[in-house]
């Protein structure tokens, strides 16, 4: 990626996380996006730690749309275990289109509230 793009993306990001914080009872869902993976996390800013996570790692047989939708699918699982229902959506500012969106539907699909 050309610094011009990474650049882009930050200046992004850190607009909208002026606005998107996550607290004990809406934490936010984190998503960041590599070219081969992809990684989610759900955070409570107030305290900084880390609810749940999942990632794509291990499934590298199967397309990046799908990879995307069954981590969606793990973290609103795994949420739901650790008592979370509704979230803040961070995109982390990358377009919300393909796997973010895929993503984001699939964690909808599980049960998860943003």
């Amino acid at each position: 990626m050309t610094t011009k793009k990474i650049e882009r993306r930050i200046k992004i990001k850190y607009r909208i996380r002026k606005s998107v914080n996550g607290t004990a009872e809406r934490p936010r869902m984190s998503v960041f996006r590599s070219n081969k993976q992809i990684y989610v996390q759900i955070i409570n800013d107030l305290t900084g730690k880390t609810l749940a996570s999942a990632s794509s790692l291990g499934m590298e047989a199967m397309p990046k749309k799908e990879q995307a939708a069954k981590v969606g699918e793990l973290v609103a699982k795994k949420a739901q275990e650790a008592g979370i229902e509704k979230v803040v959506f961070d995109r982390n500012g990358y377009l919300y289109h393909g796997r973010v969106k895929e993503l984001a539907d699939a964690a909808r699909k599980g049960g998860l509230k943003f």
